[in-house]
């Protein structure tokens, strides 16, 4: 199985890993495991950031990597799955997830509801 974090996942990992279900929290230690962060998650964490919605360290990139997690670049792939998913969910960066996600052959994992709405693989709980 190989892993793409949803952002929120990503920041309950590195800061707050009692929110993550005991079956996600022991996926994302397992060293047989791919675990990836899009890039477009890091972009959309910024934003936040820059707009005062969240406060990230300056080191999210080297903390992201001492987690083992590794990163996915958004490429031309991506971007025409994106073009034939449906409008269920209005977010741009969950929506570039799900296009990585499928486009990749990843398991997206996300509390988030409305990605189960996709024909991408979802694991919470």
């Amino acid at each position: 199985m190989r892993l793409l974090l949803d952002s929120h996942v990503l920041l309950w990992a590195l800061n707050d890993p009692g929110r993550l279900p005991p079956r996600v929290s022991a996926l994302l230690v397992d060293p047989a495991l791919a675990v990836f962060v899009s890039i477009a998650s890091l972009w959309e964490l910024r934003i936040k950031a820059a707009s005062g919605k969240l406060d990230l360290p300056p080191n999210l990139p080297d903390l992201i990597r001492a987690s083992g997690f590794d990163f996915l670049p958004i490429d031309l792939r991506h971007i025409d799955r994106l073009s034939g998913l449906a409008t269920h969910h209005r977010d741009p960066f969950d929506r570039m997830l799900i296009a990585q996600a499928l486009a990749d052959d990843l398991t997206l994992v996300s509390a988030d509801r409305m990605v189960t709405l996709y024909d991408a693989p979802v694991l919470w709980s």
